[in-house]
């Protein structure tokens, strides 16, 4: 392990793909917990054997560069030249341009586990009601069902969707766990998640909802 060694002057952020595997679920690992640390953050972190060691949860130091090799090669985390912020407006203000942007039609809204939307685009508001009321019911209904989801059919992914013939999603229900909360996105047509604005909307909630 002694061959590994650091770029200089670069700042470790998570890609979209990475973004999205720390919130995806609640279950964490190593992985998601250092990809997650990343997120509460103010500003991203220079790459440094200390931090990857503070970021890792205080692994030596072997573990932490290899935790950082197996982000790398999967591609969930990134070396940037800049060091860059954390959105710092207030979520109502940021929210729906942030969520704008991860849906081919401009209509998706983010709801919380109680069924109330917290910002919407491209929605009616009698809309956002009923989808967030649906996105909070078919979260118990997953609850509910998630020992055949996961232990017989090996569906790890929490996500429904309402697909057309060909298996298209016409509107989707993605669930993302931030801290203690769980919201669920939801998304006319297919989801533009590989977008810089996916990480932002991640680092957004993180810091609003992770850190408390």
């Amino acid at each position: 392990m002694g061959a590994l060694k650091l770029a200089k002057d670069v700042f470790l952020l998570p890609t979209p793909s990475g973004a999205y595997y720390a919130v995806s679920t609640e279950k964490m690992d190593k992985t998601r917990r250092f990809l997650n640390n990343l997120f509460i953050q103010p500003v991203t972190p220079k790459l440094t054997v200390e931090q990857m060691i503070a970021l890792s949860g205080g692994e030596d130091e072997d573990k932490a560069l290899e935790l950082l090799r197996h982000c790398q090669k999967l591609g969930w985390v990134q070396g940037i030249d800049k060091a860059l912020s954390a959105p710092k407006n207030s979520l109502e203000d940021i929210l729906p341009d942030l969520l704008k942007n991860i849906s081919e039609t401009g209509k998706v809204l983010l709801a919380d586990d109680q069924g109330f939307y917290l910002a919407c685009s491209g929605f009616t508001h009698e809309t956002a009601e009923e989808l967030s009321a649906l996105s909070a019911e078919l979260g118990i209904v997953h609850k509910r069902r998630s020992g055949l989801l996961f232990n017989n059919l090996g569906l790890g992914s929490q996500a429904w969707s309402i697909v057309d013939a060909f298996g298209n999603s016409q509107i989707g229900f993605w669930p993302i766990f931030i801290g203690k909360h769980r919201f669920v996105i939801a998304i006319s047509g297919i989801p533009h998640f590989n977008q810089k604005q996916f990480i932002d909307l991640i680092w957004a909630l993180s810091m609003s909802y992770a850190i408390k």
